[in-house]
C-alpha cells in the first residue's frame, strides 16, 4: 500500500472526543448552536441543542433547572430563553500533551493518506449554569436581608479606608508571581475567544474540506519524507542514541553513585563517603575507594574531615553542620550544634556507653538534636543507654600509633574547650564503666539464684506441705525402697568454680513447688547431694539418654542452647522425676563429653557480644553414619576460623576425604 503525507490541513486538524451521549442527544443530527476556541490554549467550547421532544427527556426537571438559573424574569441575559433546559455546553481539555505521533488516515483506491493531528481534545459537560443559579440564590437572600434595614442606616455605615503603597517588586518575587496558579489562570482568561461556525456532516462545505485529507500532489517534491533509501529508512527507525548518552539520569539527593564518585578528586571522595556513612572503619573506607589507592594519601585526607573514635573514623561536626546553617528541629545555629555533637563524640572516646539524658543536661539542646547526634554514631540499647555502633578497631590502632597519638592530642584540645564552654564537672570527665557494670549486672551468680530459690520456697510453704503429704502417700504405695528422710534433705551446693549453675527458676511453678525435684518440711538450707546409690545411677542414665538423643538430632550445640533444651525437657517430665535431683552445668558438660561429643574451640572475635555459654560449642564427633569423616573435617576447619567461605570448605573436604563431593553432599554435611 502506498502511503502519502497530506499537508493541506497541517496545524489545523483536531480530533474531538465526545462523552457518552445521553438518549436525548445524538451527535450525528444534533444542532450545534455555537462554537468558540482559544487557539493558544487549544480550548474549545461547544453549545449543543437538546431534543426536548424526546420521550427520554424529563420536562419537569428541565423546567426546574431553568427556573433555578434564570429565575422568573426573562431577558437577554437569560441562559434558557424558552424557560426549559434545551441546550448543553461542552468544554474541552487536552487528552495528550504530545500528539506528534498521531495522525488521521484515509484509505482510498489502494492508497493511505495521513494528516498529522494538531491536537486531541476531550469534551466534557460544563456546569457553569449551576454557579449562576447559586449566584442568583445569594442575590435573593441578600435582597431579603437588606430590605429590612432603612436607607439612613445604610448611609451612616461609613468604613475607614487604609491606603498602602506597594513596595518595588524583586526579581524573585516576580518569578514566584509569574509561576503562581492565580497568574496562569489570569493569563488564560485574558485570551479572547474566537467564534466559529459549525458545518454539519453532510454540508457541502464539509464535503469540500474533507478533500484536503487527501494528498494534493503525488510528486516527489511533496513526499520526500516518505521516499527514502533502505539505509536512510533504517536510520529513521533506529536513530543513534546520542541524546541518551548525554542525558544522565538524575539520582535522588540521598543516593550516591560509585561510578560518578570515583571521577572526583580523592579528598572529595572521602568527604562525600564520610558525610553519607558518618562512621566507618579505615579498612572499609579503603575498600570503597577502589584498588590501587595510596593508604598514606587516604590517611592524610580523612583526618581533614573525620576524627578517630575507638579506632574508627567519625565525620567531623562542621562537615555535617556547615557555617550559616541551623538545626531543622530547633533552629539552633550550626556553631552550637557542632559543640554539642563534639561533646557526644568525646564521650564515646571515654566509654562505649553514653546516656542521652546526661548529654541533654550538659549541652542544653532539644531532645531531637541530641537524638540525631547519637543516631549518627551509636545504637540504642533498652535500659542501658546508647552504645557505639562499631567495635574497637585494634588493628588500626596497632598499625598507626602516630595517627592515634595525633588524634589523642586533638581530643585533648577539644576536651579543654568543652570544659570551658560547658563547665564540666569531674563526673563528666571520668568514664563510668565500673558503675555501669554494677548498675546493670548481666549475669546472676549461682549463690544469688540459690537465695532466690530459698525465698520462693518459704513463701509457698503451705502449698509445699500439702504436696509433701501427697508425695509421701504415693511413694509409700509405689516404691518403698525410695523412701527418704525429707527432713534431712538440703539444697545441693556446687563447689565454687567458674561454672555457673543453670537457671531453672522459671520452671519452679511447673514442678509443683519442688526444689530440685524434692520436697522439704520445715526449712531449706542447702542440699548435701548424698543420694541413694541406685538413684545416682538412674540420674546418670536419664541424663545420658537425653544428651545422646539431643545430639543425634542437632549434631552441634552451644552450652546455652543445650541448657535451654534441657529446661524444656524438665518441664515435660512429671513431678518427682529423678532428673529434678539437681543437675549443674559441670555435670551436664561432663555427660556431653562422655557420650562421644567434643568441645570445638571456635575462635570467635574478641569483641563479640555473645555470652560465655554461647561461646562453648560441643559437637557429636562420631554418629556412626557415612558422613563422620566429612563432619570431623568440617569441625576442624571451624576450630581454626569462625567464618569460612563455602568454596574453601568444598576444596578442603575434597582434599581430606579423597573424593570429589557434589553440591548436594556438601549441603548435607553443612546442614
Amino acid at each position: 500500500i502506498d502511503v502519502f503525507l497530506a499537508r493541506s490541513l497541517l496545524e489545523k486538524l483536531y480530533l474531538f472526543q465526545y462523552p457518552i451521549r445521553p438518549a436525548s442527544m445524538t451527535y450525528d443530527d444534533v444542532t450545534h448552536l455555537s462554537a468558540k476556541i482559544k487557539p493558544k490554549q487549544q480550548k474549545v467550547e461547544l453549545e449543543m441543542a437538546i431534543d426536548t421532544l424526546n420521550p427520554n427527556y424529563c420536562r419537569s426537571k428541565g423546567e426546574q433547572i431553568a427556573l433555578n438559573v434564570d429565575g422568573t424574569c426573562t431577558d437577554e441575559t437569560s441562559t434558557y430563553s424558552s424557560k426549559l433546559m434545551d441546550k448543553q455546553t461542552f468544554c474541552s481539555s487536552q487528552a495528550a500533551s504530545n500528539v506528534s505521533r498521531y495522525a488521521a488516515a484515509v484509505y482510498k483506491k489502494g492508497e493511505l493518506h495521513l494528516t498529522p493531528l494538531h491536537g486531541i481534545l476531550q469534551l466534557r459537560p460544563s456546569f457553569t449554569y449551576l454557579d449562576k443559579a447559586d449566584a442568583k440564590h445569594r442575590e435573593r437572600e441578600a435582597a431579603n436581608e437588606g430590605g429590612d434595614s432603612s436607607q439612613d442606616e445604610a448611609e451612616d455605615d461609613v468604613k475607614q479606608i487604609t491606603v498602602r503603597f506597594s513596595r518595588p517588586e524583586t526579581e524573585q518575587a516576580r518569578q514566584r508571581r509569574v509561576q503562581s496558579y492565580e497568574f496562569l489562570q489570569k493569563r488564560q482568561a485574558e485570551e479572547h475567544w474566537v467564534h466559529l461556525h459549525y458545518y454539519g456532516l453532510k454540508d457541502s462545505r464539509s464535503e469540500h474540506e474533507r478533500q484536503y485529507l487527501f494528498s494534493q500532489g503525488h510528486g516527489l517534491a511533496e513526499n520526500t519524507e516518505l521516499i527514502k533509501s533502505p539505509s536512510e529508512y533504517l536510520m529513521m527507525l533506529m536513530p543513534p542514541s546520542v541524546e541518551e548518552e548525554n542525558v544522565k539520569p538524575v539520582a535522588p539527593s540521598n543516593v550516591l553513585s560509585m561510578a560518578q564518585l570515583r571521577t572526583l578528586p580523592l579528598a572529595d571522595q572521602i568527604k562525600i563517603l564520610m558525610k553519607n556513612v558518618k562512621v566507618m572503619p579505615f579498612a572499609n573506607l579503603m575498600s570503597l575507594l577502589g584498588s590501587g589507592t595510596d593508604s598514606t594519601a587516604v590517611l592524610r585526607c580523612v583526618q581533614q574531615v573525620a576524627m578517630l573514635v575507638q579506632g574508627n573514623w567519625v565525620v567531623k561536626s562542621d562537615v555535617l553542620y556547615p557555617k550559616d546553617t541551623s538545626s531543622p528541629h530547633s533552629g539552633v545555629p550550626a556553631e552550637v550544634l557542632c559543640r554539642g555533637r563534639d561533646f557526644v563524640m568525646w564521650k564515646f572516646t571515654q566509654d562505649r556507653w553514653v546516656v542521652r539524658k546526661e548529654v541533654a543536661a550538659v549541652t542544653k539542646l532539644c531532645p531531637e538534636d541530641v537524638k540525631d547526634f547519637l543516631e549518627h554514631m551509636s545504637v540504642a540499647r533498652i535500659n542501658k543507654g546508647w552504645e557505639f555502633m562499631l567495635p574497637y578497631d585494634e588493628d588500626f590502632v596497632k598499625k598507626h600509633p602516630d595517627i592515634v597519638q595525633r588524634q589523642h592530642m586533638l581530643w585533648m584540645g577539644i576536651q579543654a574547650k568543652l570544659e570551658k564552654v560547658y563547665n564540666l564537672l569531674k563526673e563528666h570527665l571520668t568514664p563510668k564503666k565500673q558503675e555501669a557494670q554494677s548498675a546493670h549486672p548481666l549475669v546472676v551468680s549461682g549463690e544469688q539464684r540459690v537465695n532466690m530459690a530459698k525465698a520462693k520456697v518459704k513463701q509457698n510453704y503451705g502449698q509445699l506441705e500439702k504436696e509433701l503429704q501427697k508425695q509421701r502417700a504415693e511413694m509409700k504405695s509405689n516404691d518403698t525402697s525410695a523412701k527418704m528422710d525429707v527432713a534431712s534433705i538440703r539444697i545441693k551446693e556446687e563447689p565454687v568454680s567458674d561454672e555457673e549453675p543453670m537457671d531453672t527458676l522459671a520452671y519452679e511453678g511447673m514442678n509443683n513447688g519442688i526444689v530440685n525435684g524434692l520436697h522439704t518440711e520445715d526449712s531449706v538450707d542447702s542440699l548435701n547431694g548424698h543420694l541413694p546409690g541406685g538413684r545416682i545411677d538412674r540420674v546418670a542414665q536419664e541424663l545420658k539418654a537425653f544428651v545422646s538423643s539431643t545430639f543425634k538430632k542437632q549434631f552441634v550445640l552451644t552450652l546455652s542452647e543445650l541448657k535451654r533444651l534441657f529446661n524444656l525437657h524438665l518441664a515435660s517430665l512429671p513431678p518427682g522425676h529423678t532428673l529434678f535431683s539437681g543437675i549443674s552445668d559441670k555435670m551436664l558438660q561432663d555427660m556431653v563429653l562422655d557420650t562421644g561429643c567434643k568441645q570445638i574451640l571456635v575462635p570467635f572475635p574478641p569483641q563479640t557480644a555473645a555470652s560465655p555459654d554461647e561461646l562453648k560449642v560441643y559437637a557429636l564427633w562420631e554418629a556412626g553414619d557415612t558422613y563422620d569423616q566429612h563432619r570431623q573435617v568440617l569441625l576442624e576447619i571451624f576450630s581454626k576460623n569462625y567464618r569460612v567461605r563455602r568454596n574453601v570448605i568444598h576444596n578442603q573436604l575434597s582434599q581430606e576425604c579423597g573424593e570429589d563431593l557434589n553440591k548436594q553432599e556438601v549441603d548435607r554435611v553443612l546442614k
